[in-house]
Formats: structure tokens, C-alpha cells, sequence
């Protein structure tokens, strides 16, 4: 068997893989398999790719996996669960990049060895490829930064940033189909024009990036993540075009299809779309309303009086957030959920589907707990149960319980679907302070006759509840 007959072997079984793995991600009680096919997928098809007998200059090949693993490793094992967002963003930086310089290589190289003459598809595809590689790369770095903290959650805002933004879209696309019409570049783009076309087109791309996203606020990172991601796999699919690589093809489709219809979920999960999450700049603090907060009362209760409540409870249900990854409170979350349960509780979690961060950020901090996947319920499971609940506690969601969005139309989260907390008979927030959340708007539910607010960091917190109900045994 020849090795170009091993390669599309390897590619086939790859290929599967990646597909059973997209399918078993989907389902938590199978996503650690979904992740194993994946791997194994990469793996048949990097060696794959090795065995082809134009692959000669191994030690380069063997040098860059050398250089990806010692970085690549130390941020998986370094890195806390809590900040996967970060990590998936720098992901994508880096699959960006990946595909633009690969772009940026294959231009010139094709041009180099064909005399200066491409075909209108491949230096079209090229294009397309440059151009969604480096703004991933940029805007990946962005959402990087605003999820570190390193540049502001909110928005970076000012006059007339929609048209900049689409300016500089428009001209990269210009040029990408000039290029295409004249890849010879000997009609209207020749002479020094047409030699700086291509990095001009470099140029754009990168700052369309770093201009996408700044102006998107922290509530909307994890619709930005899965867009991101969209754009590096629909770059990865025009890589496999210009390399004439069905492997890198499928992949490629395969991840922008999926990052895609993700996003679509998340816009509505927030009743937005992608025109209002890319331009309108949601998640401003609006300090006018944040400064009423203060002046309405709440209640509020300290940890041995909630533990006797969630003590004394039939059904509790915790809705975790943002606040719960900060303060790396699951595993004392876990450790209330037994606590709990050998009181003859019926506890179960309800997820929003743009809690924290990314894309089932809740999902995978609370099975790094060992949460059992049952008591994890999305929000449309949960909701119709939300009524007959003993114990509604809120552990970091702000916007995603805020009732304002049900009948406010003034309000930046009207028609967002939410956990209906405010249904439950008693509800407890833990909170550190009653600052807003990323919409910048004040939550009702904290306000409510039936609300204890749980003032304090949440792991502390809910480890002094956990300590009260073990000392009750």
C-alpha cells in the first residue's frame, strides 16, 4: 500500500471522528468521549499529512510540534477551569493565525513558482482566507483580553464606529475581489499598486479584528467565542481549497457550520441578533440606573439562617454564574449539593444558555465538581418546575434572572429568555455587592418581598452553610 493510499485512509477515519466527535460534544454524559475522538482524529490525521512523500523537511515539522506542545501543555494543566473562556479565545488567536500565515505563505509561493500568475478561484479563496485567519487572530485576542480583564469588559465606544468598521470590511472585500478578477495583477491592480495589494488586504483584516470587538461588551463574549470560532473553521475549509486538502475541508466546514448555528442559538437564547450583538454595543453600564440600586431595600440573611432555609427545604434548585466561576466556588457547590441531599433534598441545577462566559461554561465547572450530569437542566427544562420549588439559590447570575426582561420594554434585556427564579416560593441571591450586571441595569429580583440577598464571596459563603448543615447531622 502506497503512502498517498495511507494518507486518504487516515483522512477517511479522521474525518469520522471529527464528525462522531461534533455529535458526542453535544450531550454532556458524552462529551469526554466526544473529546477522545477528536483527539484521535487530529492525531490520524497529522500522521497522515506526515506520510505523504512530498512531506521531506521532518525536522522542521518535529521542531514546530515540539514548540506548540511545551506551550500547549503548560496552559492546559496551569490554567484554572475557571478561565477556559481565555483559554478557548487563545485557541482560536492561534488557529487564526495558523490559517493566515499559511494564506500569506501560499500567495506568494504560488506566484513565485508560476511565473506571478494565479487562477481567479485559488486567489480568491486566498483572499477569503487571509482575511477571516487575521481578523480572527486580532479579534480573538480582543476577547482574550476583555475575559482577562487586561482591556475593559464594557464596551469601547465612539461616534460613527459602525461605519469605520464596515469602511474597512468593505475595502478588504474590494480588494479580495480584485484580486480574484485580476490574480495576475497585470490590468488595473499592476506595478507597485498591485504589490501592495496583498498586504494591504493583511493589514485590513487585522484591524477589522481588533475594531469588531472592541466595541461588543462583556455580556456578549460568549456569542463573540462561537463566532470567533465560526470564522477560524470557515478559514481552515478555504485552506483545504487552496492546499487541496478534503481533510482540512471537512474540518473546516464542520467547525464553522457548528460555531455558526451555536452562535444562532445564543443570539436567541438573549432575543438578539447578530446585527445587534456585532453593533450594538450592549453591556454599557448605564450609571444613571445603577446608582438607584442602593436606595431600595432588600433583605437580607446570614449563612447559618440560609442553611437552616435550605435545611428545612423540600426542592432547591441553584442557578449558577458568572459569579460562582470567579470566586472557583463549585466545588464547595458540590459539597452543599450533598449536604443537602443526605437531608432527603431534591437539588438540581438550572443552566442558562449564556451563563458566564463561553458556551457551557457552567456545564464544565460544574463537572470538574463531579456534579452528576442529571441534576444539570437547561433552562427550558427547569422553567415549568420553577413554581412548585421550595428554594430558588442564585449563585452570580445577574441579567439572566432579572424578571425586567419578561415585561420592560425599556429595558436592554427585554424579550431575553430567563431562569424564571422569581417564581420560586423563596429565593436567595449570593452576591458580593449589588453592583449591575454586564447589561448595566439593576435586577428586580433582588428587590423582591420574597428575596434574601447572601452578601459576601461565594465560595466563603456557601463553605459557612455547608459547615452549618454538617454541624446540624
Amino acid at each position: 500500500m502506497s503512502n498517498p493510499i495511507l494518507t486518504q485512509t487516515s483522512y477517511l477515519i479522521a474525518a469520522a471522528l471529527f464528525i462522531l466527535a461534533l455529535k458526542w460534544l453535544n450531550a454532556p454524559k458524552t462529551a469526554r468521549k466526544g473529546v477522545w475522538a477528536g483527539e484521535i482524529g487530529m492525531a490520524a490525521a497529522i500522521v497522515g499529512t506526515l506520510l505523504l512523500p512530498e512531506i521531506k523537511a521532518f525536522h522542521w515539522i518535529v521542531l514546530t510540534l515540539l514548540v506548540g506542545a511545551g506551550i500547549g501543555i503548560p496552559i492546559a494543566l496551569l490554567m484554572p477551569m475557571t478561565a477556559v473562556p481565555q483559554r478557548t479565545a487563545l485557541s482560536h488567536c492561534f488557529g487564526g493565525l495558523a490559517a493566515g500565515l499559511v494564506g500569506t505563505a501560499e500567495y506568494y509561493l504560488a506566484r513565485s513558482q508560476h511565473g506571478g500568475h494565479l487562477d481567479h478561484f485559488t486567489s480568491g479563496v486566498l483572499a477569503l482566507e487571509v482575511l477571516l485567519g487575521y481578523l480572527t487572530f486580532t479579534g480573538s485576542l480582543m476577547a482574550f483580553g476583555k475575559l482577562q480583564g487586561i482591556l475593559p469588559s464594557r464596551p469601547i465606544t465612539y461616534k460613527g464606529q459602525n461605519f469605520v468598521n464596515l469602511g474597512i470590511l468593505a475595502m478588504a472585500a474590494l480588494i479580495g475581489i480584485a484580486l480574484a478578477i485580476d490574480p495576475t495583477q497585470a490590468g488595473l491592480a499592476g506595478g507597485v499598486v498591485g504589490q501592495l495589494m496583498f498586504p494591504l488586504l493583511i493589514l485590513l483584516a487585522l484591524l477589522f479584528g481588533v475594531f469588531l470587538i472592541i466595541p461588543i461588551g462583556g455580556a456578549d463574549m460568549p456569542t463573540v467565542i462561537s463566532l470567533l470560532n465560526s470564522y477560524a473553521g470557515l478559514s481552515a475549509s478555504a485552506m483545504g481549497f487552496v492546499l487541496d486538502n478534503k481533510l482540512l475541508i471537512i474540518a473546516g466546514a464542520l467547525d464553522g457550520s457548528s460555531g455558526f448555528i451555536l452562535s444562532v442559538i445564543m443570539c436567541k437564547a438573549m432575543n438578539r441578533s447578530f446585527t445587534n450583538v456585532l453593533f450594538g454595543a450592549f453591556g454599557q453600564v448605564q450609571t444613571a440606573v445603577a446608582g438607584k440600586v442602593e436606595a431600595k431595600p432588600v433583605r437580607s440573611a446570614q449563612p447559618d439562617e440560609a442553611a437552616a432555609i435550605l435545611g428545612m427545604a423540600q426542592s432547591v434548585v441553584i442557578i449558577p454564574g458568572y459569579g460562582m466561576a470567579v470566586a472557583q466556588a463549585q466545588h464547595k457547590v458540590r459539597d452543599l449539593c450533598d449536604q443537602l441531599t443526605k437531608r432527603g433534598v431534591d437539588v438540581r441545577f438550572g443552566i442558562h444558555p449564556v451563563a458566564g462566559r463561553m458556551p457551557g461554561h457552567m456545564n464544565v465547572l460544574l463537572a470538574e465538581a463531579d456534579i452528576p450530569y442529571e441534576r444539570l437542566l437547561e433552562m427550558d427544562e427547569i422553567n415549568p418546575d420553577m413554581p412548585q420549588v421550595d428554594v430558588a439559590l442564585v449563585i452570580g447570575a445577574n441579567d439572566v434572572t432579572n424578571p425586567a426582561a419578561r415585561h420592560d420594554k425599556s429595558s436592554p434585556i427585554y424579550g431575553m429568555p430567563i431562569i424564571d427564579v422569581d417564581k420560586a416560593r423563596t429565593v436567595m441571591v449570593i452576591k458580593r455587592g449589588m453592583s449591575a450586571g454586564f447589561a448595566g441595569i439593576e435586577n428586580e429580583l433582588y428587590h423582591m418581598e420574597k428575596t434574601l440577598m447572601l452578601f459576601g464571596d461565594a465560595k466563603q459563603y456557601v463553605g459557612e452553610m455547608v459547615k452549618e448543615l454538617a454541624s446540624g447531622d
